[in-house]
């Protein structure tokens, strides 16, 4: 992975150290000689070289100096404007020299391309545990949208069901509303007519002259609820009570009731006890 972006750098550095040597002895040779020319090219091409190998020593160390940074871009800018003054000065393919006076810039920025990526450079180590950390959480985000997906769709099976369920029973209410309708209609019909009306008083109660009750439709709507003490069984009575009571209700006439009218009163005062019980009571106090 670093060859990516160092070759770049190396062939670029290359190429732009030659042609500013050339152009250097090139365009300088003419007026001194080409040996001076040489030194100046080399010097040219021997500092920006210099810096950068200093450069890259102190990345290397993790370290950073702006001033030595400073120095390599200016002897970058120095190679661009020979390139370009000697493209301004040509008298032929002074176009082509023109294009190629950006070759020192460009090495210079690759270099620096190179340096930002070791800095952010990691490990294959490092590399294998993001990519994992990155799969693991691509599976959960999976898993949790199926498992979202399958809860939506069960719930959506769920309120299907019980919308069909509250369809059928307002589908039975409806009908057994309307048999009670219908038969209350028939009942009323039945109460209104004059023969069937009377038939159905005259069963009702006994047919007295003059006070013959009338016979009233059944009662349809809501109705109160029966106190919870009616519900609630009464408290057993002892031996020694119910022989009291039955003692009092067997003398309370003369001569003494029998047992059936006794059990009769008994029971009609609100008195609770199986007949085994009451009999026995009864056979204890006569």
């Amino acid at each position: 992975m670093r060859a990516k972006t160092v070759l770049p750098a190396v062939a670029m550095t290359a190429v732009s150290m030659v042609l500013t040597l050339a152009v250097v002895v090139m365009w300088l040779g003419t007026a001194v000689p080409w040996p001076v020319a040489l030194v100046v090219g080399l010097g040219i091409d021997g500092g920006w070289l210099a810096t950068l190998a200093y450069e890259r020593r102190l990345a290397a160390q993790g370290d950073h100096n702006r001033a030595v940074t400073a120095v390599g871009w200016s002897f970058g800018v120095l190679a661009a404007g020979v390139l370009v003054a000697h493209a301004l000065t040509a008298e032929h393919s002074a176009g082509a020299w023109l294009a190629v006076a950006w070759l020192p810039l460009a090495a210079k920025a690759l270099w620096l391309v190179h340096a930002m990526w070791e800095r952010t450079a990691l490990s294959p180590v490092a590399l294998d545990a993001i990519r994992g950390i990155q799969q693991e959480a691509r599976d959960e985000a999976a898993v949790a949208r199926a498992r979202l997906r399958a809860e939506a769709a069960t719930e959506e099976t769920r309120l299907t069901a019980v919308t069909e369920a509250g369809a059928r029973v307002a589908r039975v209410q409806a009908k057994t509303a309307q048999t009670l309708s219908s038969a209350w209609s028939t009942l009323e019909t039945a109460r209104a007519g004059e023969e069937t009306g009377r038939a159905l008083t005259s069963v009702t109660a006994r047919v007295t002259p003059g006070v013959t009750p009338r016979w009233e439709l059944p009662v349809w709507g809501p109705s109160e609820p029966l106190a919870a003490r009616s519900l609630e069984s009464a408290p057993a009575l002892t031996d020694e009570a119910l022989d009291v009571i039955v003692d009092e209700i067997r003398t309370s006439e003369t001569p003494a009731l029998s047992y059936r009218e006794m059990a009769a009163r008994f029971r009609a005062a609100g008195h609770a006890a199986s007949e085994m019980r009451l009999r026995a009571a009864w056979k204890r106090v006569a």
